[in-house]
């Protein structure tokens, strides 16, 4: 069931993304370096991809919303495991995997395409692709 605006999905993408990139040091785990970059690089990639997907927030208009929900879930599962695939699960864990469920509960949750308003005043959108 989709029930999350894509609007609203943008904003929560762009906090998101700068809660990750700061996470290793909010939650005092800066000092593993595995556990780091992959918090650091999920938030990079989570604003990237946000100011190129062709939504309300977004601001180059490149990605459709249907590919950015299938990276969102790529990304959720990999951070999730990562813990695990890297190996720094004994000392950090928790702010991956929640990231990591909370990214792919959006991919499943969110509308795949952008508001009927938004798609109106900007006709060269997905739909027409």
């Amino acid at each position: 069931m989709r029930f999350i605006p894509t609007r609203f999905h943008g904003i929560l993408d762009y906090i998101v993304g700068l809660l990750f990139i700061t996470a290793p040091w909010i939650f005092n785990f800066s000092d593993v370096t595995y556990a780091t970059w992959i918090m650091v690089i999920a938030g990079i990639v989570v604003l990237g991809q946000t100011i190129f997907t062709d939504f309300e927030v977004g601001m180059v208009h490149k990605i459709p919303m249907k590919t950015h929900l299938m990276m969102d879930f790529g990304l959720g599962v990999i951070l999730a495991l990562s813990p695990w695939m890297f190996n720094f699960d004994e000392r950090v864990y928790l702010p991956h995997l929640i990231g990591g469920v909370f990214s792919i509960l959006a991919s499943l949750t969110t509308h795949r395409v952008p508001s009927a308003a938004y798609m109106a005043r900007h006709p060269q959108t997905e739909t027409t692709r």
